[in-house]
């Protein structure tokens, strides 16, 4: 090769050494640089290999060199280089076109021979090429037509590990009979055959090598001036470090496409474990803070104390992750000062070999870890803390036991940079797992927590979240023991998810409570419930309001409303844009009963209307949200027909009827809240309620409180006789004195004794203390003290006063 070197203005020759290869891929980028080319340019490797080639150039190539460079063609001419000094090197390089294994172009750029006026034969032309190839600082080789070795170069017999006169006369295969030289040996034998040449990878151990490395090969025919095939050359380039470079870059990307796939923390861990293990580790534990681990917020790490962990996830290259001295799932302790509480505090990884007294000194802290470590030869590690958004989560082990090499700095990077990555998916996933946990617990404290025991129905019910991937909805169902023995049976559903839908569920839950104490009719009840959503809606501030006005309103939840009276046997019930409730009849037959859809609750201005039906004993009804019959892969239709199904046939009791409705109805995870509400209906015979009609006057009084004293002792209640006659009397005497005709006695025996006074006045009665010298306003008071539960109920024709009394024992 000839070259000159101009510096300060002037020209001065500059030999340049025979061993300047490079290797350049077809869109320019140097792949492969070799000593030579070091020696001539000054740049190392790592400076170039994977830089544009023209970066390199101080002129433009000769027209001729870049037409046959187009046109795939071997090429050759003087071009001028930039020295890394800033210098100028003129060169005369050769191009040769190559072809990779998967046909893709590639150029082997060499320097020509010097011109030597003597000739080709000249005896020191001829030293001094023999000297050139034997000292080249890359293995090569020369074979004959038979594929035998004839001679190779140092570099080569150390790879190889044999001398060349124990390789001379023999094949590859005889020389090493093993994988991969039997591959190597067919390839030599095609170039020899087809006399093209041939690039080949290869990633292993050489037999004169003690750890892999990654080979490119250039397998070329040696042809005489006719193009006659006489042997062939091989020539090999140490890539180790472009591989291990596109092998880090294949981890990062596995990383982004695998971790955090789902919002699950201990998935997430176990992701960043398998990845990390496929890449570049042998064993790889993660583990994280027990604040983190029970999905509380990141507690800070001070330092100086011992930190607890608990095991998230781990993986290995050996099955079942022997090397392992804690369980998945349990939890360990970190010493004080001991190197994972460093690099927790510190915030930053580090790398370990085994001679390392810092480690040595962590190893030693457990005799289970010791015995492991020495067990399975772990040789290097990495600790590097789990961290996002300034929070410390856990920390992450890496270690090597069957990879030979230690962890290099480069290693640390590519931990560090996937750990980062995995951390921000690791807190998305604890955010969400720590809010779904809230609104749930909010939720379920919100429902009743076990069906109470009631005179007008049995009932049974089940809440199910919605699947893994969505928020806890805002559905709810309550049972309401109403006077009078009656009960009211609420399900609805809030629009949208999490804690916000779920405390807005609380707060209708609340106010149907409230309302329905005040014992509102359904259509009523309804209705202002209505207005409540509306107001919760302004309340959500301006922006809430602005999107009320772009859409006419927002809808803000759905609900069924059901008051069963067990005296007449009548249900009335109202629901609000609520899919309709089912009736088993006690012969099995199942209807949805058509009720006036309504409006969804906080549409405004649009009226409830309630509708009454008729229960024979032991009817069933059931109330359910739509996340019970609606689908994306179904029509509504099939899940109603589906719940009809469920409930045609229903079970011994109504705990295994849930079930099975359940099973049925639901033909995969619900993507929605299901709420499901049974209630088997009882009715009162003439055994458990008695009623009288009184006239207008005041003697009627003893006679209440006679029938009354007379009714409790029948029913064998003698120990509630003087606090009954006390109710009677008050409420009787109240209803003559301040009420309207008709007056009517009624006592009810269920789970409480029941009192109730009718009259045909709407005048809703006030408890008030009297005074002194008052001859009155003691009436309700002494029944506020004797009952256990009193109030008033407006009825078509005037009011109800009614109290309670638990039975004895």
């Amino acid at each position: 090769m000839d070259s000159e070197h101009v510096a300060s203005g002037g020209k001065v020759p500059t030999p340049v050494p025979e061993d300047s290869a490079v290797v350049v891929d077809a869109r320019g980028s140097v792949m492969v640089w070799s000593a030579g080319a070091t020696q001539l340019l000054g740049y190392e490797p790592e400076e170039i290999v994977g830089r544009h080639a023209t970066d390199l150039l101080a002129a433009d190539l000769p027209a001729s060199a870049r037409r046959h460079i187009a046109e795939g063609r071997q090429w050759a001419t003087e071009v001028a280089l930039r020295h890394r000094e800033g210098g100028r090197v003129v060169v005369r390089l050769r191009g040769a076109p190559l072809v990779d294994a998967a046909r893709r172009r590639l150029w082997l750029v060499t320097g020509a021979a010097l011109t030597n006026p003597a000739g080709p034969s000249d005896p020191d032309a001829a030293a001094m090429w023999g000297r050139t190839l034997a000292q080249l600082p890359l293995p090569v080789a020369v074979y004959g037509l038979d594929a035998r070795l004839m001679a190779a170069n140092e570099v080569m017999t150390r790879v190889m590990g044999r001398t060349e006169e124990e390789m001379r006369g023999l094949t590859l295969w005889e020389i090493e009979p093993s994988w991969p030289f039997d591959e190597y040996d067919r390839l030599q034998r095609e170039v020899l055959r087809t006399g093209e040449m041939i690039f080949h990878e290869q990633h292993g151990q050489a037999p004169g090598e003690t750890r892999e490395h990654a080979w490119s090969m250039f397998l070329s025919p040696l042809k005489d001036e006719n193009g006659t095939v006489h042997g062939l050359s091989a020539t090999v380039f140490d890539t180790t470090e472009q591989y291990w470079a596109r092998q880090r870059l294949a981890v990062l990307n596995d990383a982004s496409l695998r971790i955090g796939s789902t919002l699950d923390v201990t998935r997430t861990a176990e992701e960043l474990a398998e990845v990390a293990v496929t890449g570049f580790a042998d064993f790889v534990t993660v583990d994280l803070l027990e604040s983190v681990a029970q999905g509380e917020e990141p507690r800070s790490v001070p330092p100086g104390e011992s930190v607890t962990v608990r095991r998230a996830a781990q993986r290995s290259v050996l099955k079942g992750c022997p090397e392992s001295v804690v369980a998945s799932g349990g939890t360990s302790l970190y010493p004080a000062d001991s190197l994972p509480v460093l690099a927790l505090v510190s915030g930053r990884g580090n790398r370990h070999r085994s001679d390392d007294p810092a480690l040595r000194a962590w190893v030693e802290s457990s005799p289970a870890r010791a015995a492991t470590v020495g067990k399975y030869m772990i040789h290097s590690v990495m600790m590097v803390p789990l961290r996002a958004r300034g929070v410390t989560l856990g920390m992450v082990h890496f270690l090597r036991h069957r990879t030979p090499e230690s962890f290099g700095e480069d290693d640390l990077l590519l931990a560090e940079e996937i750990v980062a990555r995995a951390a921000v998916s690791v807190d998305n996933a604890r955010r969400y797992t720590h809010e779904r946990r809230t609104a749930l617990a909010l939720q379920r404290s919100l429902l009743p927590e076990r069906p109470p025991a009631l005179t007008a129905v049995e009932v049974a019910y089940r809440y199910l979240p919605a699947g893994s991937g969505a928020d806890v909805g805002g559905d709810w169902l309550d049972v309401i023991q109403l006077s009078g023995a009656r009960v009211a049976l609420v399900v609805g559903d809030v629009v949208g998810h999490g804690i916000q839908a779920s405390a807005t569920m609380g707060r209708l839950r609340t106010a149907v409570r409230t309302l329905a104490d005040v014992d509102l009719a359904p259509d009523e009840l309804l209705t202002q419930l209505d207005d409540l959503v509306i107001r919760l809606d302004r309340e959500e501030g301006p922006e809430a309001r602005g999107r009320a006005e772009e859409t006419s309103g927002e809808v803000g939840a759905t609900c069924l409303y059901a008051v069963y009276d067990p005296a007449s046997r009548r249900c009335t019930m109202a629901r609000a844009g609520h899919p309709p409730p089912a009736l088993v009849t006690a012969d099995g037959t199942v209807r949805f009963l058509d009720l006036p859809a309504g409006p969804p609750l906080g549409l405004g201005g649009l009226p409830y209307e309630s509708t009454e039906v008729e229960l024979g004993e032991g009817s069933l009804l059931a109330l359910y949200t739509d996340g019970l019959v609606e689908a994306a892969d179904r029509d509504i239709g099939v899940g109603l027909e589906l719940l009809r199904r469920a409930l045609s046939s229903p079970a011994d009791t109504l705990e295994e009827t849930c079930d099975q409705v359940l099973s049925t109805a639901l033909t995969s995870r619900p993507a929605d809240d299901v709420v499901l509400l049974l209630a088997r209906t009882s009715a009162l015979d003439a055994r458990q309620m008695r009623t009288w009609h009184l006239p207008l006057d005041p003697a009627a009084v003893a006679g209440a409180r006679k029938v009354a004293g007379e009714q409790v002792a029948a029913w064998g209640l003698d120990e509630t006789a003087f606090a009954t006659e006390l109710i009677v009397s008050e409420l009787v005497t109240n209803a003559i004195r301040y009420g309207e005709a008709p007056i009517r006695l009624r006592l009810i025996r269920g789970s409480t004794l029941i009192c109730e006074v009718s009259d045909g006045s709407s005048t809703a009665p006030h408890l008030r203390r009297a005074r002194v010298f008052d001859e009155g306003g003691r009436g309700l008071l002494l029944v506020a003290q004797v009952a256990e539960r009193w109030g008033s109920r407006q009825t078509p024709t005037g009011k109800t006063i009614w109290a309670e009394q638990p039975l004895p024992a």
